[in-house]
């Protein structure tokens, strides 16, 4: 394979690369949820050990607080994650942080699979499924079928109920067409628009991004109490590990 991963698309290939976004401030988690131990090792370990292993990804962008950039370069070399190629620094934004990765894969990069470093128990298969209609359709994402009734309320009134089988929880990797997804951060950047995921850069530019099956083991660490379930969910045993095999 050499030394990019590939995914067809028609009858050409296309070279993946992974952004990890791994910036934020971790408010919400009291420490630094990136460096948080999980299973004995750094959250970030395990979110860049899927990526090492899937087929599909050839290179890995680490995007990070300044303040760390040292140390994860370091704990990629501890840990042999060898796919990452460069650790840079993030921005004042989440899209900022996104764009900041993106401009620095390689040239060669046709794909660009963009991943929260905060989600350590993403598959490989979820990785190359996404990556896989990415390559078809330009624009891709994991996403499951909300569970809840969901309301729509203005100053704790409800004003609406929307049709649940219309809604879906997206999660990441988002992949996409390179040259797309940093069109649509730089117009997002320079217009100031508040986004939430990748996707709705994406959808501003009036391109359609397809769902692929998502995954309830890919959680977003956010709270102490995120940590607590996904300790709980790796130690699954045989379900969990069937699910970390190539």
């Amino acid at each position: 394979m050499g030394l990019f991963g590939f995914v067809k698309r028609g009858q050409k290939e296309s070279v993946c690369s992974a952004v990890i976004v791994a910036a934020g401030a971790s408010t919400r988690m009291g420490s630094d949820k990136i460096l948080a131990a999980l299973q004995g090792e750094p959250v970030i370990v395990h979110t860049l050990r899927a990526f090492e292993r899937a087929p599909s990804i050839g290179e890995i962008i680490l995007v990070t607080r300044e303040e760390r950039l040292v140390e994860l370069a370091q704990i990629c070399k501890d840990y042999g994650i060898s796919k990452v190629s460069k650790v840079v620094r993030g921005g004042v934004s989440r899209t900022a942080s996104v764009y900041l990765g993106a401009i620095e894969v390689r040239r060669e990069a046709q794909l660009i699979a963009i991943h929260d470093g905060a989600r350590p128990l993403v598959s490989v298969q979820m990785i190359e499924r996404t990556v896989a209609q990415a390559g078809k359709c330009g624009a891709a994402a994991p996403a499951l079928p909300v569970k809840d009734t969901i309301k729509v309320a203005r100053d704790g009134a409800v004003e609406s109920t929307p049709d649940r089988e219309t809604l879906f929880a997206v999660q990441t990797p988002q992949v996409f067409e390179a040259s797309l997804i940093k069109a649509a951060l730089k117009k997002a950047l320079d217009g100031d628009e508040p986004l939430t995921d990748d996707c709705s850069a994406v959808e501003r530019l009036g391109m359609k991004v397809v769902l692929v099956e998502g995954d309830e083991y890919n959680i977003k660490l956010t709270t102490p109490a995120d940590l607590i379930i996904a300790e709980c969910l790796m130690n699954g045993g045989m379900e969990y590990e069937n699910r970390t095999r190539i």
